[in-house]
């Protein structure tokens, strides 16, 4: 019941207004404000400072300076088999499977259209009918850059403006279709496994959503906008595995697709499994 009445105060609230107000928070510089609001995050969530590239709270200029900091080099190694494709992210796999139907799954008792998750666009849609999807949530202790599962040629990103539905566990369960209805930048690629999306979903005080080929992307107009890459236009970006694409200021979930017939997640993904960054996600099609 709890849980159901959370997720009912979320339609009532004016999400993007408490998310820009947090934002001015989490901005702040204030030296006592922001360490105090950094510690208590890091001896709350039990964050590992250790991993960090800079271990001294006291060090980032603001708390969002923390929460997107950097890791050691080392700290997430890749396999050394080039063939498999990697987890984006720290987090818990909230969901993994098929696309079945062009609706891909959330939760008992709820799932989602695949073409709204990607913008509405029936033809991009169809290019991930019956493939695989994972789902992974980052945790407010978790590491919040996002990085490319698999080597490939960004061809499109984009930008769906939507509402900022928590994505914690009890709101998952208890809001129908909440990643086609939550503000989202869909990044899609051409690789040797055929196209795959990577989509990072914004969540309540998500105050921003970040590439490293188009800065910080922010909603313009209430409508959705493509940005076309590749060699035809005036843009080229081509990642390889492990490359940073992007990060969240605050916590979200990042959704990665692949098309039918090309790729097999690992057996030991299930929902509830913690990921890292980096670690073995999926392998060719064993009927490729």
């Amino acid at each position: 019941m709890k849980e159901q009445l959370f997720a009912f105060i979320q339609h009532l609230l004016p999400h993007h207004l408490i998310s820009r107000a947090v934002y001015a928070f989490v901005e702040s510089r204030n030296p006592k404000f922001k360490n105090w609001l950094i510690k208590k995050i890091i001896k709350q969530y039990d964050v590992n400072m250790t991993e960090a590239l800079e271990e001294n709270p006291e060090a980032y200029a603001n708390f969002n300076d923390f929460f997107t900091r950097p890791l050691k080099e080392g700290m997430r190694p890749l396999p050394e088999d080039k063939s498999l494709v990697v987890s984006p992210a720290d987090g818990e796999i909230s969901q993994i499977g098929d696309i079945e139907y062009g609706r891909v799954y959330q939760a008992k008792g709820h799932d989602y259209s695949l073409i709204e998750l990607v913008g509405g666009d029936s033809d991009l849609g169809q290019e991930f009918m019956g493939g695989k999807f994972a789902t992974i949530y980052l945790s407010p202790k978790d590491y919040h850059r996002v990085h490319t599962p698999f080597g490939g040629k960004l061809r499109k990103m984009v930008h769906v403006p939507g509402r900022l539905f928590s994505v914690n566990q009890a709101t998952v369960e208890n809001v129908p279709g909440l990643f086609a209805r939550n503000e989202r930048v869909v990044a899609i690629y051409d690789t040797e496994y055929g196209p795959m999306a990577v989509i990072m979903v914004g969540a309540m005080i998500v105050a921003s959503i970040e590439t490293v080929w188009a800065g910080l992307v922010t909603p313009q107009r209430k409508e959705v906008r493509t940005f076309e890459y590749g060699e035809d236009s005036a843009r080229h970006v081509e990642l390889e595995r492990g490359d940073e694409m992007g990060r969240f200021k605050m916590g979200s979930t990042a959704i990665v697709l692949f098309g039918k017939d090309q790729v097999d997640w690992l057996d030991q993904w299930q929902a509830g499994s913690k990921i890292r960054l980096g670690e073995a996600l999926a392998k060719p099609d064993s009927a490729e």
